[in-house]
């Protein structure tokens, strides 16, 4: 896939260059759609592992979750094969900013959940329904990484990230009360 992209992509060439026979695997997958999933799937848990990374030395829930926000983004704008699918079929991901949420996005929004979660129980996030806040978070970190790399000629991606930090920052943080 990192070769020639995923619609050039059969089975058959996976099959030959894993040295594995075809039969094998077109038991576990049908088609090169099943396999992409699954491999966009794996390669996601990888950029969630070095997200949580990046957050875990953080004191508060908001500070993790930005750290991990921003990592995330860094993470999956450096993956080859994400940046493959960027370049040569951006189509691919479609559906899954416009259609239906992913298992990918799942796992996000999961994540979100939790530190939201803690975020209002340590009180460094702003009250909120979780589940809300978790997909207002997804539309806009997946903007910056679906949308960042064609700013990227506009701004630097280091400043951009930059700008994401202060973003979710600034929506996350607790509101002062006012005086009645």
């Amino acid at each position: 896939m990192l070769a020639v992209g995923v619609r050039r992509t059969t089975l058959t060439d996976v099959a030959r260059r894993a040295g594995i026979s075809r039969m094998t695997l077109y038991r576990r997958y049908p088609d090169v759609t099943a396999l992409f999933s699954d491999l966009m799937i794996r390669e996601f848990g990888e950029v969630l592992s070095i997200a949580i990374q990046a957050g875990m030395r953080r004191r508060t829930a908001r500070n993790k979750l930005v750290a991990e926000a921003v990592a995330g983004v860094r993470a999956l704008h450096g993956n080859p094969l994400f940046a493959k699918v960027l370049d040569l079929e951006p189509e691919l991901l479609l559906p899954y900013v416009v259609d239906r949420v992913g298992a990918n996005q799942r796992m996000a929004i999961d994540r979100f959940s939790e530190l939201l979660r803690a975020g209002h129980a340590d009180g460094s996030i702003r009250r909120g329904e979780p589940a809300d806040q978790a997909l207002a978070l997804l539309l806009v970190i997946q903007s910056f990484v679906l949308g960042g790399r064609a700013m990227q000629s506009e701004l630097d991606p280091s400043r951009l990230l930059g700008e994401l930090e202060r973003v979710l920052d600034s929506y996350l943080c607790p509101t002062a009360r006012r005086a009645a």
